[in-house]
């Protein structure tokens, strides 16, 4: 009998631990665009076009400062972080910026979340600056 509980509760300890958090190994997909906005130095959009080879970022859950994993955007600034599990994200990138010190560029976060397992978040198209 003794054995019984003790497989039964190996089991359930087994089963019942095995929850899976943020990151990898799961359904979902976030997927979106980067597209470059020059602007001048009158601080007007000249034109825009779709950012290619651009580092795009993901950090799994709400925890953590440093990303995680990254891709780069496609030749029509298009990127997607696969095999996702339910939960938080966030995406960034960087941007340049005229005005931050030591000419260091801007960070545009994206804060999204995974609630069921297959599901798609499309975040949109993210647009960063080129002066």
């Amino acid at each position: 009998m003794n054995n019984l509980k003790f497989t039964i509760a190996l089991l359930s300890l087994v089963l019942f631990s095995c929850s899976k958090t943020e990151g990898v190994g799961g359904n979902g997909t976030i997927k979106g665009r980067v597209s470059v906005a020059n602007i001048n130095v009158l601080g007007t959009v000249t034109d825009t076009y779709d950012a290619q080879e651009e580092d795009v970022y993901i950090i799994y859950g709400d925890l953590d400062n440093t990303h995680d994993d990254d891709v780069k955007t496609s030749h029509d600034g298009t990127f997607e972080f696969n095999y996702l599990n339910t939960g938080n994200y966030e995406i960034y990138v960087y941007s340049e910026c005229l005005t931050c010190p030591n000419g260091q560029d801007s960070l545009i976060k994206i804060n999204t979340s995974i609630q069921n397992r297959s599901d798609i978040i499309d975040i949109g198209t993210i647009t960063i600056a080129n002066y």
